[in-house]
Order: structure tokens, then sequence, then C-alpha cells
């Protein structure tokens, strides 16, 4: 996992507009599938898939059933949780 600042962190997210959707869609959520969050943002499940790829990468998601293919669960980590509630005091 790369070590990143908070701020460093916020300026990633907000460079990608999938990122920042999927960190959008885990408001008042613990758990997302791809799938789930694909169908409520109109985008493909493979945009969101990358995402949370991404977001696992920079330590900001964790994957609950990483030995499955498919139908995966992901909640944000404790890092994650800090950038989504600066996300919210930002305006993001």
């Amino acid at each position: 996992m790369l070590e990143n600042t908070l701020d460093e962190l916020l300026k990633w997210v907000a460079s990608s507009d999938r990122r920042q959707i999927l960190m959008e869609s885990m408001k008042g959520r613990d758990i997302v599938r791809a799938a789930d969050v694909a169908h409520e943002t109109w985008r493909s499940t493979q945009n969101i898939s990358r995402a949370m790829r991404e977001l696992e990468g920079r330590g900001l998601m964790e994957c609950l059933n990483p030995e499955k293919s498919t139908w995966k669960k992901y909640i944000l980590t404790d890092m994650g949780e800090k950038v989504l509630e600066e996300m919210e005091e930002q305006n993001f």
C-alpha cells in the first residue's frame, strides 16, 4: 500500500469521476457491491469495479470476500472513512 496523506488521497479521489462517485455512494452504507453502485449511478459494472480496485490499492476500501471472482463485497477502511468525512466537510 502506498503511504498517502489525507490531502493527497482527497486530491487523488477527486481526480477521477468513478472514484468520486464510488466514495459518494458509500455515504450511509456499510457494504457495497460493484453491480449495485453501477445500477444506481448509471455506470458500467466494470467502471465501478475498477474504481473499487483502485481504492483498495490505496488502502481506502477492503474486499470482504476476495476468494470470490464475482459479487465481491467491499467496505471502507478507517482511512476511507476519513477521506469520506473530509469529502463531506469540503462539499465534494
